[in-house]
């Protein structure tokens, strides 16, 4: 699969809020802050984040929202 620019979610509002960018390269996703895109990446496997984004999809981190 081919290496993508850095992608910011469409529900980002661009105000100064907290945002993540992701993007894929050298076969992994990367995700990093948008506000600091000079500070380090996390890394995951697509597996991993395939099985994330599957998790967030049956809302099984919505409890975090929670407080």
């Amino acid at each position: 699969m081919y290496d993508v620019e850095w992608m910011m979610s469409s529900r980002s509002t661009g105000n100064g809020g907290s945002c993540v960018e992701v993007r894929r390269h050298a076969g992994l996703i990367e995700v990093r802050n948008s506000k600091r895109p000079e500070a380090s990446t996390v890394h995951f496997t697509v597996e991993e984040w395939d099985s994330f984004l599957d998790g967030a999809k049956k809302g099984e981190f919505d409890r975090l929202l929670s407080g």
